[in-house]
């Protein structure tokens, strides 16, 4: 329903990288800050940062494009982001955007949402069905760009299991999909290209009321082997047609 993106997107194979930026503070500035936040994430890690480090210093980029005049007061965005060695992953993140561990029959949210209502969830002061209906549900307590302290980007550790997925969105696809829902497409579609699509498809469908990102990942089948033929064998047949 938007005319301007403000999410953008980090597909970066080549460091085993991956990030959803959903930015805020209305038309260019919301898509500066995700931009700038992603591509400065991109640059420090392949500089040899750690994941933490590089998500503060994409904070600093989009911190230091607000004040000279390049993006805006107000200028921010959540970033959600992963990188991978081998089957064992490193998650960090700063706002509402979110990453799931979603197995055949489960669904688990890596991340917390640093929002006010969450805030309410966890003093028990409202339910997560109140939560998602009520109408302080965006205003986010922690994202890059919202001020000048060092920013606390959370991280996680974990390990991918050739039969599970992560996904990573923007908040765009979780408002309008239940946890319960994204599983059930999760499980069904075994293409990561088609699961993209059907998962978009599904958030428009029910209303696509912001921006809709999301990323899945899972990781590649081994290589087949080919069967050797026992060296016994081998041997027999060369001396047989040496004769």
């Amino acid at each position: 329903m938007r005319t301007c993106n403000e999410d953008a997107l980090l597909c970066c194979p080549q460091l085993c990288l991956w990030a959803v930026a959903d930015g805020m503070g209305g038309y260019g500035r919301g898509e500066l800050a995700s931009a700038l936040a992603l591509e400065t994430l991109r640059r420090l890690v392949a500089c040899g940062q750690d994941l933490c480090s590089a998500v503060q210093g994409a904070d600093a980029a989009v911190l230091a494009a607000a004040e000279t005049g390049l993006g805006g007061y107000g200028m921010g965005a959540s970033l959600v982001a992963v990188r991978f060695a081998g089957a064992d992953f490193q998650l960090a993140w700063a706002g509402d955007s979110r990453a799931y561990r979603i197995g055949g029959n489960s669904i688990r949210q890596l991340t917390r949402d640093h929002t006010w209502v969450q805030t309410m969830v966890d003093a028990g002061r409202l339910t997560p069905e109140e939560a998602s209906r009520h109408p302080l549900r965006n205003l986010v307590t922690r994202c890059l760009g919202l001020n000048h302290d060092m920013l606390a980007v959370e991280l996680v550790r974990g390990r991918l299991d050739r039969s599970e997925r992560l996904l990573l969105c923007s908040d765009g696809l979780t408002r309008e999909l239940s946890d319960a829902r994204i599983q059930h497409l999760c499980a069904h579609t075994l293409n990561l290209d088609t699961l993209v699509g059907a998962l978009v498809g599904a958030a428009e469908r029910m209303g696509g009321s912001d921006n809709i990102s999301c990323i899945a990942l899972g990781l590649a089948a081994p290589p087949a082997r080919t069967k050797e033929r026992p060296r016994g064998f081998l041997r027999r047949l060369l001396k047989s047609v040496g004769k």
